[in-house]
């Protein structure tokens, strides 16, 4: 097959983007998440440019739209993302493969400063139903159906100590300033209509942002320089609910001269429904 007839292909280099990173964008991103962590008045949040790898869509995407949803997000922190100095994106397809009637996408995307130093990666996970699905199937999810999902074994089994947890309403105004300023599913209640879904779904990203911010409370530039993250999306959080994010110290391991902390960690709205899990790492 000629794979320009396939454009979601492995090794696709998908695009790149130049920004400077100035004040101004760093604290949009702190109001945005309500993040103030007073580290961000020197460098970036590491996931400042959480969502740059939906700037290709055409790119990665799949044709059929219509009950895409974001699956699992890893993120890699190698170094700090300085304010007032420009960096360099790029985007790349490394994975592709059928799952439970799903089709996956992986995409990698770094973040890179003007030199080329790799500063920080993420690999976003993105699911699509086959062709043959369509808006006449009806909603692709509900709260309904959200609820009915096959439960997981037992999470987490951390017995360590327990970070300070962070907890959120994410309104309409969030997910704007969030995924925003178009239209989409995780701005507009019409639009998520389009797609398969009853309301606004918001954006599987912010729930890793509040991993980080709970990580980053507790351990510093320990999360900053050398943190990492890798999170299942397993259910919806639909716009106008709370979330509580919490992180558990699972081991502690030796790496050189410092010790890296493993956490668990997961979101879970007010009814304990679980949105995301996963594991998180420091370095102390």
């Amino acid at each position: 097959m000629n794979l320009k007839d396939e454009p979601a292909y492995v090794g696709r280099h998908c695009g790149g983007n130049p920004y400077d990173v100035t004040p101004e964008l760093a604290a949009f991103y702190a109001d945005a998440l309500d993040d103030h962590n007073p580290q961000w008045a020197e460098v970036a949040p590491p996931l400042l440019f959480h969502s740059e790898c939906y700037k290709f869509l055409g790119e990665w995407y799949l044709k059929n739209l219509f009950g895409n949803l974001h699956a699992q997000q890893d993120w890699e922190f190698f170094a700090p993302i300085p304010i007032g100095a420009p960096v360099q994106t790029r985007s790349t397809i490394i994975s592709r493969y059928a799952k439970r009637g799903r089709d996956y996408v992986v995409n990698e995307t770094d973040v890179c400063d003007a030199e080329g130093r790799l500063l920080v990666r993420g690999r976003t996970y993105q699911s699509f139903l086959p062709p043959k699905q369509t808006e006449a199937d009806g909603f692709v999810v509900d709260a309904g159906s959200a609820k009915k999902k096959t439960p997981r074994p037992p999470f987490p089994t951390a017995t360590g100590a327990d970070l300070a947890p962070v907890k959120k309403t994410v309104d309409e105004r969030r997910c704007w300033m969030f995924s925003g300023p178009g239209a989409n599913y995780h701005t507009d209640r019409e639009q998520a209509k389009k797609l398969g879904f009853p309301t606004i779904v918001v954006q599987g990203m912010m729930s890793t942002c509040f991993v980080s911010q709970v990580m980053g409370d507790h351990f510093g530039m320990g999360w900053i320089q050398g943190g990492k993250m890798s999170a299942k999306l397993t259910n919806v959080l639909w716009v106008d609910e709370s979330v509580t994010t919490h992180a558990k110290v699972r081991e502690e391991q030796p790496e050189g001269e410092r010790t890296r902390v493993f956490c668990d960690v997961w979101a879970e709205k007010d009814d304990g429904t679980r949105i995301l899990i996963g594991d998180a790492s420091a370095l102390r």
